[in-house]
């Protein structure tokens, strides 16, 4: 990764750091791609070291972007049942009052 962080200077890890951490979950990986792809050769696993991210998230960002056109998560952050289960609401229970 040497070879590619001399290209990257400090300022612009630190700027790509911050604003990836304002992204959704879906931009992230969409972003960590584009910049991947960006570098060339050695790109992901150099962006997964920067950003903290896995190299299978990139990946996944890749192929997302390569069906952009035929996005099925336009508008969502998660797939569909993904996420935390939303809790029931308790019954009303009479006191005796």
């Amino acid at each position: 990764m040497a070879v590619l962080t001399e290209r990257i200077d400090e300022i612009t890890v630190a700027r790509m750091q911050s604003f990836f951490r304002t992204l959704s979950e879906k931009d992230q990986r969409r972003y960590a791609a584009l910049e991947a792809q960006r570098l060339g050769h050695g790109g992901i696993s150099s962006i997964a070291e920067i950003l903290g991210c896995s190299t299978k998230t990139i990946s996944r960002g890749i192929d997302e972007l390569d069906k952009l056109d035929d996005d099925p998560a336009a508008g969502r952050v998660r797939r569909p049942g993904a996420g935390r289960k939303k809790r029931s609401r308790p019954t009303q229970k009479s006191n005796g009052i």
